[in-house]
């Protein structure tokens, strides 16, 4: 069976849509092959979105920021493309073809958190945990059902 082929996108490709392509792999690999990248490409991962996904047994550290304009360039095609980020930034990322299903899911950005150390952490992991659940709804929707946008 072909694996569905679904593209993250966000604006620097350093946590948000990182995370949603490491849960995609790690929860849906047999039947979905997950990539990310960003209008930019940061210079790193961001480290507290590496921390918590280490949390759920999940390595990120291997993974690198990359943009979405070489991946289109590269000639790259996708079933799904999902923009991770805000609608300013999604209505740039350029429009690969043959897209079957184009969804948005605007997660707030782990690089905005505030506050001490840990209450930074808990506000990632909260982030972390609603793109697992989004994740999740798209591999189930592989059963019939539509995921929710």
């Amino acid at each position: 069976m072909e694996r569905t082929r679904v593209l993250f996108l966000c604006g620097r490709n350093t946590a948000r849509s990182q995370m949603a392509e490491a849960f995609l792999n790690h929860l849906g690999g047999d039947r979905f092959e997950g990539e990310s990248a960003g209008l930019e490409a940061g210079e790193a991962l961001h480290p507290l979105a590496v921390r918590v996904m280490a949390e759920v047994g999940i390595d990120m550290a291997v993974q690198r920021p990359k943009r979405a304009f070489d991946l289109f360039q590269e000639g790259r095609l996708y079933d799904t493309v999902v923009a991770v980020c805000d609608a300013a930034v999604a209505d740039r990322c350029p429009v690969y073809p043959e897209v079957t299903r184009r969804l948005s899911w605007p997660f707030p950005d782990p690089a905005a958190t505030e506050g001490t150390e840990e209450e930074r952490l808990e506000q990632v992991r909260r982030i972390r945990d609603q793109i697992r659940s989004a994740v999740e709804k798209l591999v189930a929707s592989e059963s019939g059902a539509d995921p929710e946008n």
